[in-house]
């Protein structure tokens, strides 16, 4: 849920949300905004036709941001401190569910959350601001945990290197920082080149998506939606790395029985009603417009499907892809 504006110079306008908006409309009736952050897709739907947007969000500092514009709307938006994973506790019959993952700018760029390798602040990377932090995990997890975690959640090759130079650094003194962090991971990679992305990135994304469950929050996240969604309702999932998308791409495919036969020679699967029909077939990325107004975008991938009237049926995180830690497949 990356965006494209500082908060401290007005609304924040998420990415992709023109196509998004085009993809559901027109919109109407009750939305929930499983990922409020700075409330741009909740002002978008509202601005668009929805009736009510419940805009949900485990971070409290959103909704302290939101106090000078929400009551603009009254009783057309509710606030909900929560995880999206819960939403169908919260609502019921919705006619639509949009949830924008990762981290937003609000987090990002404020130092003292400990998201970023590029400003010095304290390790903590928690989005719901309580529970275990980086720097816990990595004062105390085993080497081998270590690298697992910057393997799977981050797809780092490196991934026994950095942890193995992380845990000889904590050692000699605690690792408390962001700086202090991505300092270790430079030393075990080599220098960047121009247009590549910062040789912490992938560690960092690591750490946070292991604080804040991130993959675990997103499978029941999906399962949540559908619940929650009424016949015809829409659920619209933007995602910001390969491994989110490919489990949104996974469910969705799932869901409207187009993952097909392993092989030709296979036995045919039993036809199942499906829970969903494919809105957007392919995954829709960010125009050319879009890209120069907010050079962050550029990984954003929009998914949108419409909910059918079939009953859920069990699925798994394994079958959407969903990477598994040594220590949980145990």
């Amino acid at each position: 849920m990356t965006t494209d504006q500082n908060t401290a110079n007005g609304p924040h306008i998420p990415v992709l949300l023109r196509p998004l908006l085009a993809a559901v409309a027109p919109v109407s009736g009750r939305w929930l905004d499983g990922t409020f952050g700075a409330g741009g897709y909740t002002r978008g739907l509202l601005e668009e036709g929805a009736s009510q947007v419940i805009g949900v969000d485990r971070d409290p500092l959103a909704f302290e941001l939101a106090q000078p514009w929400a009551t603009e709307y009254g009783d057309r938006l509710l606030l909900q401190e929560g995880v999206f994973s819960r939403m169908d506790e919260y609502a019921q019959d919705l006619d639509g569910v949009v949830l924008d993952l990762g981290v937003s700018s609000m987090q990002l760029d404020l130092a003292e959350r400990g998201f970023s390798f590029m400003r010095d602040g304290p390790l903590d990377m928690r989005m719901s601001q309580s529970g275990p932090s980086a720097a816990d995990l990595v004062a105390n997890l085993e080497e081998a945990q270590l690298a697992d975690i910057l393997f799977q959640f981050g797809e780092e090759r490196a991934s026994r290197r950095i942890a193995k130079a992380i845990v000889k650094a904590r050692a000699e003194e605690p690792i408390t920082t962001t700086l202090q962090l991505a300092s270790i991971v430079e030393g075990c990679l080599p220098r960047s080149k121009p247009g590549q992305s910062h040789p912490a990135t992938r560690s960092f994304q690591a750490l946070r998506i292991a604080v804040n469950a991130e993959y675990e929050e997103l499978f029941n996240g999906l399962l949540a939606a559908e619940r929650a969604l009424k016949p015809g309702g829409l659920l619209a999932v933007v995602t910001f790395h390969s491994v989110e998308d490919r489990m949104v791409k996974r469910f969705f495919q799932h869901r409207a029985g187009k993952t097909g036969r392993a092989n030709r020679y296979a036995p045919e699967l039993e036809e199942v009603e499906t829970q969903f029909e494919l809105v957007t077939r392919k995954a829709v990325g960010p125009d050319d417009e879009e890209l120069a107004e907010n050079p962050r975008s550029r990984s954003a991938r929009l998914r949108v499907g419409r909910r059918t009237m079939a009953e859920p049926v069990a699925i798994s995180g394994k079958e959407l892809g969903m990477p598994q830690l040594k220590e949980r497949r145990r």
